[in-house]
């Protein structure tokens, strides 16, 4: 049922407006991507990085995301710990296993956290319509599109299974722990697949794939909030330039 009222509605799952405008969303993931995941910058992007992996605890708070912003600050605290008090006496295997630990929480998380931040907060026609405003072409929007129902109603598809698991007490303490995997995992995978099939074909259905100009009633534009981002990328990316060519 729920899958049928995405499609019907082709927004999420418990979606809330935001002050961003897409394009400001997909701005500030590709900044985050860039310099942090991608460790442009080097050490010249240091204070900027360290800027950018809280930005996204920012946003979610803005969204009201209290367990995500909560699970952040967790494995965040936890990294940082680790990298400050464990890794200096440690050595060996133990220290390469402890900085690879805290290297993916700090490089991947950050990105992650921005992605949820721009999938729960952003429509699909407030997408679609950004898109369109950029004059990106279909093969690309498409795809982007139905990858903006599909997390959310995986997500969704999730829970239900992990409840029809639970009733027949296949779950962590359980006497069937050994089939977790087995019986969440298989039919994860399959519903996986239908619903990227039903999603792709209800994208076609609502006329994503017609050569025609599409109208959208979804009303977006750049407001004060999406100056000051502007402005705060900005300043960042010339600090970086100006360390990077030792003028700072």
């Amino acid at each position: 049922m729920h899958r049928m009222e995405l499609l019907k509605s082709g927004g999420l799952a418990g979606g809330r407006k935001s002050l961003l405008d897409p394009r400001t969303k997909l701005l500030l993931l590709a900044f985050v991507s860039v310099f942090v995941l991608g460790n442009a910058g080097g050490d010249a992007a240091a204070e900027f990085r360290v800027a950018l992996n809280y930005l996204p605890l920012l946003l979610l708070l803005g969204a009201r995301r209290w367990g995500a912003v909560l699970f952040a600050v967790f494995f965040y605290t936890l990294s940082y710990a680790l990298a400050v008090l464990v890794m200096p006496h440690c050595t060996g295997f133990l220290n390469f296993l402890v900085l690879a630990m805290t290297g993916i929480v700090l490089r991947f998380m950050p990105g992650i956290l921005t992605g949820m931040f721009v999938v729960s907060t952003t429509t699909v026609s407030e997408f679609i319509a950004a898109m369109e405003r950029m004059h990106v072409s279909q093969k690309i929007t498409i795809p982007l599109a139905v990858m903006f129902r599909f997390f959310p109603t995986v997500v969704e598809e999730t829970g239900s299974i992990n409840k029809a698991m639970a009733m027949r007490d296949i779950k962590f303490g359980g006497k069937k722990v050994l089939k977790m995997i087995e019986y969440r995992l298989i039919p994860m995978m399959t519903c996986s697949v239908k619903i990227g099939q039903e999603l792709s074909a209800a994208s076609l259905t609502r006329g994503l794939g017609s050569p025609e100009k599409r109208t959208n009633i979804c009303k977006i534009g750049f407001g004060w909030c999406d100056a000051i981002t502007f402005c705060a990328l900005g300043g960042g990316l010339v600090y970086v330039l100006l360390r990077a060519f030792g003028v700072l």
